[in-house]
């Protein structure tokens, strides 16, 4: 089992920053992939950021590329995920999530039936 814990979300001005953290317990955190994803009212759940088991890969959704940033700890058992230049678009509920199975194919992390574990979600709401 492991246990998933969003916090730092919150309300902020366009062209803010908000720094997410995911805290896990369980399982060894240091062998598995991690994601956020998100889900705005009245739309599917999309694909934020990923970050290999290592911490040397990651990807970015399009829409975020160039201003979140998606970082892990392994001694504190931690996944990050800065937001910076946040737009109204980007108000959402982030969840992270595990991948703990192991991963397959080359675009896994956009794929959410990768990931075993959620977390329980954090709101971020970013006004104009």
């Amino acid at each position: 089992q492991v246990q998933l814990v969003e916090s730092g979300g919150g309300l902020v001005q366009a062209g803010g920053s908000l720094r997410l953290s995911c805290a896990t317990s369980g399982r060894t955190f240091s062998s598995y992939a991690m994601g956020w994803f998100r889900q705005a009212p009245g739309k599917e759940r999309e694909f934020v950021a990923a970050i290999s088991w290592s911490g040397v890969s990651t990807y970015y959704a399009d829409s975020v590329k160039g201003r979140f940033t998606i970082s892990r700890d392994n001694a504190k058992n931690t996944v990050y995920l800065q937001m910076n230049s946040l737009e109204p678009e980007d108000t959402a509920v982030y969840y992270c999530a595990a991948a703990t199975a192991g991963v397959y194919g080359s675009t896994w992390y956009r794929d959410g039936r990768q990931y075993d574990y959620w977390g329980q979600g954090t709101q971020v709401t970013v006004s104009s």
